[in-house]
């Protein structure tokens, strides 16, 4: 019966010891295992323990000032050019083509929506 007592208390004395590391370790469990023990089979590849994996940092804060609002330009109508004017003539009281020659010289005139004339005359000063 000594055998069984002694092999008893050593038993008992590797279950309490094994219990009191499984508890005194809990709050190393918070942080994830650093070290491995296990049975391998083959070559290792990797070392048995891990390092911390790098901080979590969110990209940097990109602060731009808001674009300033689009300017809008309205530009003038052109000047009207010679050849948009019609030519009329006071003393035959008509519009070329219709008078050929005007004695008092022609009068510039901006076209009215009806049929333009077809070509400007020579301008008599």
């Amino acid at each position: 019966m000594g055998y069984r007592d002694s092999a008893m208390k050593i038993a008992r004395s590797i279950t309490l010891l094994l219990l009191a590391f499984c508890l005194a370790g809990q709050s190393a469990w918070a942080h994830g295992p650093r070290a491995r023990v296990g049975v391998y089979v083959g070559p290792v590849w990797s070392p048995f323990w891990y390092p911390a994996p790098w901080p979590y940092y969110p990209p940097p804060v990109i602060v731009m000032p808001p674009a300033p609002p689009p300017v809008y330009v309205e530009q003038a109508r052109p000047a009207p050019e010679a050849a948009e004017y019609w030519y009329y003539c006071r003393s035959a009281g008509d519009y070329y083509p219709a008078v050929s020659v005007c004695p008092q010289g022609w009068l510039p005139v901006l076209p009215e929506p009806s049929a333009p004339p077809a070509t400007a005359p020579a301008l008599q000063e």
